[in-house]
């Protein structure tokens, strides 16, 4: 047990020194603030895809999704396609457009900028209100990365959690603070990889230690008639249009979320769109998909019932693979943590830094403005840090409400200054913000 555990504990450890690695990389590459916030526009299509989609995902997707197909089968399978249709409507309607869009708008690096600029705000209202957005809630969501990952620890190690919460965020501080939107791209692109890899091979396994697939649907069977109808629930009962729509209505947030609109803005041309489309698509389809059939495939594989049902993933890992391997797919789910807290952590930071002090001063130099981003790297950490490790933090209600905030304020607002040339300012802050604040 104690080797088991020195094996894993020393993958996770070279694991987080790749990723500070990468950090240090692109210390030196970092020369304006453009480049520290969106990298300079230099993503490849597959970076930018993979980041993108890793960035999205979080631990929901190896740890929430997962936990609800193991209770409930095939059923929980609509959240996954309204969030498969709405990544793909996401990149064939807005990423193009946006990536050219932001470029002739000024150069705009930042959303508000973005929409300050594309409205001719000479008030700067937009500007300041979209910034206190993102700042609102980002600051929540980034705790709840932390207290996820903190959790893991915990699970893992027996590490204490304040302890865990520490260590987590003292590594994406690192090297979100040292490599800026590159490192966290590059990284977020190696954990895509790994997530995906995880998810990927564990229900195959799964599904090999049950007897294959004929004993593995005879097991599901068993467990209800209704395991694998994916319009019922376990109880027989229909979900019906409503329950249906609302599953599917995930997908709609995509519009307005910053972290993911950033990787548009930053991809290196419009015409690397069509190929990073098809790189994403194809990841969150299969990702998706694999995810729901972790959980399903523990219900059966893993004998006793679980206390927790989202440890079903780790749980499959460590009964599934020997420690080395185990470690590896438990990294993949710090990996998908920190792949979500690391870009929340710096649009935050580029919204304090461009959104706001670069309005107050606008003398500053681009020196000035790197390092004031890099501050408030430390910063909203730090407050993010303070909400983690406050006994009893909601987590899951604080990421629910960041994602409805998000898609309200800024996803109708995204698709109209995209396809409405008639859209103005007013309109926008009465019908959207005001809305959302509501």
């Amino acid at each position: 047990m104690i080797s088991e555990n020195l094996s894993i504990v020393l993958v996770f450890i070279l694991y987080l020194l790749v990723v500070m690695g990468v950090g240090m990389y692109f210390y030196r590459r970092n020369e304006t603030i453009s480049d520290y916030v969106l990298g300079g526009r230099k993503l490849n299509s597959w970076v930018a895809a993979l980041s993108a989609q890793a960035s999205d995902m979080s631990g929901w997707l190896l740890m929430g999704l997962p936990g609800v197909a193991y209770l409930s089968g095939m059923s929980e399978i609509w959240i996954g396609v309204g969030l498969a249709i709405g990544t793909y409507l996401n990149w064939k309607f807005v990423a193009e457009r946006l990536r050219r869009y932001t470029e002739i708008a000024k150069d705009s690096i930042t959303i508000p900028v973005y929409l300050e600029n594309r409205f001719r705000d000479q008030s700067k209202l937009l500007r300041i209100v979209s910034a206190f957005f993102i700042m609102l809630f980002f600051l929540l969501y980034t705790s709840s990365g932390l207290v996820a990952g903190g959790k893991l620890f915990n699970l893992v190690f027996g590490v204490d959690y304040t302890l865990a919460v520490t260590i987590g965020a003292l590594v994406i501080i690192g090297y979100t603070f040292l490599g800026g939107f590159l490192a966290v791209s590059w990284t977020d692109f190696i954990q895509g990889s790994l997530m995906f890899i995880a998810i990927f091979l564990i229900p195959i396994m799964g599904i090999s230690q049950v007897g294959g697939i004929d004993a593995t649907m005879n097991a599901w069977n068993s467990i209800s008639p209704d395991y694998l109808n994916p319009f019922t629930n376990l109880d027989g009962e229909s979900l019906g249009i409503m329950g249906l729509a609302s599953a599917l209505a995930w997908g709609l947030g995509y519009f307005g979320m910053p972290h993911i609109l950033v990787r548009f803005m930053a991809i290196k041309s419009a015409d690397k769109v069509p190929k990073a489309r098809k790189i994403a698509t194809t990841w969150v389809v299969i990702s998706l998909f694999m995810a729901v059939l972790v959980g399903m495939v523990g219900a059966v594989a893993l004998g006793a019932p679980l206390d927790d049902p989202e440890h079903v993933f780790m749980a499959m890992a460590q009964g599934l693979f020997p420690s080395l391997i185990a470690g590896l797919f438990l990294a993949g789910v710090l990996a998908a943590i920190m792949s979500t807290a690391d870009s929340q952590l710096l649009v935050t930071a580029s919204a304090i830094t461009e959104d706001i002090y670069a309005l107050l001063n606008k003398n500053a130099s681009q020196k000035e403005l790197l390092w004031i981003s890099r501050f408030a790297v430390i910063v909203v950490a730090a407050i993010a840090y303070y909400f983690a490790i406050v006994p009893g933090s909601s987590v899951m209600g604080l990421v629910s409400y960041a994602w409805a905030g998000f898609g309200g304020a800024f996803g109708p607002v995204i698709l109209l200054s995209l396809y409405w040339k008639r859209m103005t300012k007013m309109v926008l802050l009465q019908d959207c913000y005001l809305v959302d604040l509501w």
